[in-house]
């Protein structure tokens, strides 16, 4: 039987370790989004501190090569058109009164774990119990829907491998008898971020901006 899951990015499941689970949602004066930023973010979407001080989308499909920030919750700006405060899912990525600042919303905590669907088929049981502790990328990091302003990422079946630049680290999938066929894509994986910004071990650079510029 087909699983039910679709696309939704990364979804905060719990925290590795015996800590209280607050979803790590942050925001900081520091999180903000350009206002000339074109780039959409969609919630449930990675995304990247930027060396301009702001953040913003990886700068590849796969995720790119700079350690991510957390997972994008949504954003809070003034609309240029009615100059009254927007609450949004996901940037649009126009429509801020240049005047004020794109607060964002991001799930920073580098030991939160997601929940991801699968991009393809887990062949088996047995196959997925033998990618635990192992890494992948996405299949996609920055594209969405704008209707609905969710991420159409998900875990890429065929990358996963050991080696430790891959963006996520698989700990698991959801026990989920509506989602439950390891021989269909939308298998829930598990997973932490890789390489997080705000690990101990994380990237000390900012990144640059994504490749459709800010």
């Amino acid at each position: 039987m087909a699983n039910s899951n679709g696309s939704f990015g990364l979804r905060p499941l719990s925290k590795q370790g015996a800590a209280s689970n607050s979803t790590g949602m942050t925001q900081y004066s520091a999180y903000e989004i350009a206002n000339g930023n074109t780039d959409k973010l969609y919630h449930g979407e990675p995304v990247i501190p930027l060396s301009t001080g702001y953040i913003g989308a990886p700068g590849a499909a796969a995720g790119g090569s700079v350690g991510m920030l957390g997972v994008f919750q949504g954003c809070e700006y003034v609309s240029s058109t009615t100059g009254k405060p927007v609450w949004s899912n996901y940037w649009p990525g126009s429509g801020a009164d240049s005047n004020h600042p794109v607060k964002a919303y991001v799930n920073d905590d580098p030991m939160q774990l997601y929940v991801i669907a699968t991009d393809a088929t887990w062949t088996s049981k047995a196959t997925a119990r033998a990618a635990v502790f192992a890494n992948a990328n996405f299949s996609t990091a920055i594209t969405g829907t704008d209707a609905t302003g969710v991420s159409l990422g998900r875990l890429a079946i065929s990358t996963i491998n050991t080696t430790a630049a891959l963006q996520m680290r698989i700990v698991g999938w959801l026990d989920d008898p509506e989602n439950a066929d390891f021989t269909a894509a939308g298998i829930g994986a598990i997973v932490r971020l890789n390489n997080h910004f705000n690990s101990n071990n994380g990237a000390i650079a900012a990144g640059t901006p994504s490749t459709t510029g800010v």
